[in-house]
């Protein structure tokens, strides 16, 4: 999506905090932080749809290239799109005086979103954009009612409307339940968005903590250690006592 177009739709937006929508059922990301190569697509989709006017202030390019293993010259020419240098810090050209002025407020940074509100929050979000006609922006969102961000990814999900069915209970109490319906299909076909979707939010839970996975495997080894240790110290300690009655 043409990043002018993207920064233009943002102008009408009057919010950017993130809330939760209530009682809206979340569904399960089932990312793969593993999956160098799900997590590589998801860096790609980030600096194409996101970085745009969202920061990842604590991630620099080249420790995502590092890490997911990607050259400093596919780095230079796939990820970074303002020049500068590998050890730059994912920010965005945009300063916060102007995103206030212009947005009213600052676009919040993404580095720890994925820890704020969790993978299958972020997965749902993305999924659950809807056109509104009563809206400034012409969208509204399941997960995040009243939502001020315009729906980036609308070309590749395409549009959905709402599908408001009105049921009663066995007492005649009367409650609305809302599906979407995908009604103008994008570039993408179902399956291959909720890809795309997963793979950023994989990406996502990646900036929030790129140590965690490391610290999960030297987890296993210190406790491989100790169960090692444990059965050493018992046959120390019977051979020990073993004259002592």
């Amino acid at each position: 999506m043409n990043k002018h177009l993207i920064k233009t739709l943002l102008l009408l937006a009057p919010a950017w905090a993130f809330a939760a929508g209530g009682g809206v059922h979340l569904e399960k990301a089932n990312i793969d932080p593993d999956n160098v190569q799900s997590l590589q697509r998801g860096a790609k989709m980030f600096v194409n749809y996101c970085l745009s006017c969202h920061s990842a202030e604590l991630m620099r390019y080249e420790r995502v290239g590092k890490d997911l293993g990607i050259e400093d010259k596919l780095v230079q020419e796939h990820l970074m799109f303002t020049g500068g240098k590998l050890g730059d810090l994912m920010t965005v050209a945009t300063a916060d005086a102007d995103s206030k002025e212009w947005f009213g407020t600052v676009p919040p940074d993404l580095t720890v979103i994925a820890r704020s509100r969790g993978a299958d929050w972020l997965y749902t979000y993305m999924k659950s954009f809807y056109r509104d006609d009563s809206k400034i922006i012409g969208v509204n969102n399941l997960v995040f009612p009243d939502v001020g961000m315009p729906h980036v990814l609308w070309e590749l999900q395409g549009w959905q409307d709402a599908v408001i069915t009105t049921v009663k209970d066995s007492h005649g109490k009367e409650s609305k339940s809302v599906a979407l319906e995908l009604t103008e299909p994008g570039i993408m076909s179902p399956k291959e968005y909720d890809r795309a979707v997963r793979d950023l939010v994989n990406f996502l839970d990646y900036m929030g903590e790129p140590y965690k996975h490391e610290r999960k495997s030297l987890g296993v080894k210190v406790i491989m250690f100790l169960l090692v240790f444990l059965i050493v110290a018992y046959m120390m300690k019977r051979e020990f006592w073993k004259d002592i009655h």
